[in-house]
């Protein structure tokens, strides 16, 4: 038998590593720039086209390098800060594995332009998939310049794989934030489609912060240090108040590295305890400073995962550094035990007089009749055979037939907290029962419940998706617009995505805090406006949205209003909510999958008693 293994050829070689290093065009983003950085540049320029599949350069004023090391920094494995391997122990620098170059190299078109400060030509170099097409002395500033031109041009089916501009750019700037952030003592400038995204200037973090997240962060930020022998902890922490329904102001370092742990992740909200609503998320940019041999950052390609030889340790120590942090500056509750035991009033009953309160007795009321009476609140009870039976019909006494007939036909439905603007009054002979969230209705077989929550869920869903298919959602004026506070990443999702904004019936305009919603849905209740922006931002941040998720959210949040609730008669709103059920395609299941309605027969209910 023949032998059938072979070495690979150095382009697929090459291009298999490009699919470890380079996932999109953000990964040629995040290792160019820390090529700048590990040069000792201090002022450091991105230029963008299409999202990065027409253009990515980045133009630094470092060191450059000389002719030789131009050519060999696109070679597999070719690095200036590994010799030994107890180096791999000890980086401080960003990229070590010299496997970027290359790899960007065999899917791009790359032109490099470098310069060292003591020459007076620098070195112009051209790569087309991996082929050298030209390699010349050239004139240019001191530093270098790297472009990167058509993205996977010679793999057509990771270039299909790739989002839509406005995913693939959110992408970018995730990378440019947790760089830029992670070092605020040099000058970033990030450039979009000949449009000017970011110009950071050097300065201290809360001040790099508030470029970034925007000015609205500043008084969310609460400062967080900590100095032990195995790990130093400084960054700052938001406010517990100013908690986000996702996780996109969360950034760890470790000596000045970005990077992902869940087990850390888990420390910081531990130290939120009591503090925070229900999936809610705070912001925190918290930098640590650990010993480099006491981790290992040769883990992942993309060095986002790292390993710590002592994770315990400091998972303690970050959760009581939060803890701290927040008790500090009075974030956290505290026991005063010198505060006198008097009532906190609202202000405008400060000066309002006491009045005793009095007390009243109805002196008509007797327990022992069968006649239906009123107590002294007002709401009507049945007395039976000595037994109090309130509406809902609780009791434990023998009813007749007769008395049950008449609490059938009084049947009343009290206001829950939840479920404030529903204004029931069920009509005499009619087969509805309405409590809580659900319609009992009565049938040949049993009984229907509906999940009325769900249901009109599902109903809004299919209006919308037959109405978004074909034109955009109507959208009503509002009297006042409501300002919403921007990051620089949200005002850029917004002019990104501002015809998408308008079909889903939302207008505003941009100004420097933020934006100005000045139209919304006319379906969409008003205490629901807020979140429903919120989640569609959250949910444009790194995914694209088919026109059915977009309908599905928006019925979502009309749903969970209070607008939904109809304070018309029973029987309409039962009758119209049965009819428009039942004219859905799907009407078993919500849009999430979950069930509307079940039915209980007449012997599942014989066998429960």
């Amino acid at each position: 038998m023949s032998d059938i293994i072979k070495l690979l050829p150095d382009n697929i070689a090459n291009q298999i590593a490009a699919g470890e290093v380079v996932q999109r065009p953000a990964s040629v983003v995040k290792e160019l720039v820390e090529n700048s950085i590990d040069s000792g540049a201090n002022k450091i320029q991105i230029v963008i086209k299409d999202a990065g599949r027409t253009l990515i350069q980045v133009i630094d004023n470092g060191c450059g390098m000389s002719r030789n090391d131009a050519l060999q920094c696109f070679e597999r494995h070719a690095t200036s800060k590994v010799q030994t391997v107890d180096d791999l122990f000890s980086l401080t620098t960003k990229g070590f594995r010299g496997e970027a170059l290359a790899s960007i190299a065999s899917i791009a078109h790359v032109t490099l332009k470098t310069k060292q400060k003591d020459h007076e030509l620098g070195t112009k170099v051209e790569i087309e998939g991996n082929k050298l097409l030209g390699n010349e002395p050239c004139t240019c500033s001191n530093g270098t310049s790297i472009e990167v031109k058509n993205l996977f041009f010679n793999v057509p089916a990771r270039r299909n794989f790739l989002k839509s501009d406005s995913v693939e750019f959110n992408h970018i700037l995730d990378e440019f934030e947790r760089i830029s952030l992670a070092h605020s003592d040099l000058q970033f400038e990030l450039h979009h489609n000949n449009q000017e995204i970011f110009q950071l200037h050097p300065g201290i973090l809360r001040k790099r912060i508030i470029e970034i997240i925007g000015k609205q962060a500043n008084d969310k930020l609460v400062p967080i240090e900590e100095q032990t022998a195995i790990v130093s902890i400084a960054g700052y922490i938001g406010k517990p108040e100013f908690a986000k329904k996702n996780r996109g102001e969360q950034f760890l370092f470790v000596n000045n590295r970005y990077f992902k742990d869940n087990y850390f992740q888990h420390a910081l909200m531990k130290g939120y305890d009591g503090m925070l609503t229900p999936k809610m998320f705070p912001s925190y940019f918290i930098f640590l400073t650990v010993d480099p041999k006491k981790i290992d950052v040769n883990v992942h390609p993309t060095k986002t995962e790292i390993k710590f030889e002592e994770d315990r340790s400091i998972y303690a120590i970050i959760m009581s550094s939060v803890r701290q942090a927040l008790g500090k500056y009075n974030i956290s509750p505290t026991l005063d035990f010198d505060r006198e035991g008097t009532f906190d009033l609202p202000l405008e009953m400060k000066n309002s007089p006491i009045v005793e309160p009095k007390i009243s007795v109805n002196p008509n009321y007797n327990p022992f009749s069968s006649n239906l009476t009123k107590d002294q609140n007002g709401s009507k009870t049945t007395s039976v055979k000595g037994s109090a039976l309130n509406a809902q019909g609780f009791g434990n006494k023998n009813i007749s037939p007769e008395d049950w007939k008449d609490f059938y036909q009084i049947k009343e439905f009290e206001d829950e907290p939840h479920q404030a603007t529903i204004e029931l009054e069920i009509p005499e002979k009619r087969d509805y029962l309405i409590k809580d969230n659900y319609l009992f209705a009565s049938i040949k077989s049993g009984l229907m419940i509906i999940h009325l929550k769900r249901a009109k869920e599902r109903i809004i869903y299919d209006k919308l998706m037959s109405q978004f298919v074909s034109e955009p959602i109507h959208s009503q004026q509002l009297l006042f617009p409501i300002e919403k506070s921007l990051s620089n990443k949200e005002k850029n999702a917004w002019q990104m995505n501002e015809a998408l904004f308008n079909r889903l019936g939302f207008f505003g305009n941009l100004k420097n805090e933020g934006l100005a919603i000045v139209a919304v849905p006319s379906i969409l209740a008003e205490n629901t406006i807020m979140d429903c922006v919120d989640h569609l931002f959250s949910e444009l941040d790194h995914q694209e949205i088919d026109k059915g998720e977009l309908a599905h959210f928006i019925a979502v949040h009309i749903s969970a209003s209070a607008s939904i609730s109809l304070s018309t008669e029973a029987k309409g709103f039962a009758d119209s909510i049965i009819e428009q059920l039942f004219q859905c395609a799907e009407h078993i299941y919500s849009p999430r999958g979950k069930k509307i309605l079940e039915t209980l027969s007449i012997e599942m209910l014989t066998s429960n008693f």
